[in-house]
């Protein structure tokens, strides 16, 4: 396995446009991630009894209705939350600027590494560990190849920096979250191919 110098066209980059584009589709991605599973009684859904608590006068306490206020220990939740999707619509359009844009600054700035081709001689962290060290990667890093290998799947899993993809997977998020992004040749005409599309 060996580094190869690349040159980028410059008529398949985007660097004039798509900020905006790149925000929305980030905040999509990562609302989409969003369990929206947390749910809280209403007093209306709280067990207990309709009975008042006591007698409206003479007692010296503050009058009370129910024993599910919101007021009380043990009551409902005044304007909890309740299950819900968080997820956003975002344009085909909209999600194609915004990978576009993301992938041109990391070409821009250097941030992306292509080697010839990902060969090991069994799926072994310390191998991949290896290989990203002489690279000089020591951050956070996504390898991008064409068609999925398991070989490079199992040598990357432990590593917790590290991500998989394929080139066709990738997202906006996981480019941005990614300091450096990893390719084989393959993969990387491949991301290419989809920019320039």
């Amino acid at each position: 396995m060996r580094k190869i110098d690349i040159t980028v066209d410059q008529s398949v980059l985007t660097l004039d446009k798509g900020e905006q584009a790149v925000k929305d589709a980030v905040t999509a991605i990562r609302n989409a991630m969003r369990a929206g599973t947390a749910c809280t009684k209403s007093k209306g859904e709280v067990a207990g009894s309709n009975k008042k608590p006591w007698k409206q006068k003479g007692t010296g306490n503050a009058r009370a209705g129910f024993r599910q206020s919101p007021v009380w220990r043990g009551g409902g939740v005044a304007h909890g939350p309740k299950p819900r999707d968080y997820s956003q619509k975002v344009n085909k359009k909209v999600m194609k600027l915004a990978f576009a844009r993301a992938v041109s600054d990391k070409l821009v700035s250097g941030d992306v590494i292509v080697v010839d081709k990902f060969e090991f001689e069994a799926p072994k962290t310390k191998l991949m560990a290896a290989l990203l060290k002489s690279l000089g990667i020591d951050r956070t890093a996504v390898i991008v190849q064409k068609e999925v290998d398991d070989t490079v799947v199992l040598a990357t899993s432990n590593l917790p920096r590290i991500d998989y993809c394929t080139a066709q997977a990738l997202d906006v998020y996981t480019v941005l979250a990614n300091r450096k992004l990893v390719c084989d040749q393959a993969g990387y005409d491949a991301l290419v191919a989809r920019i320039a599309k």
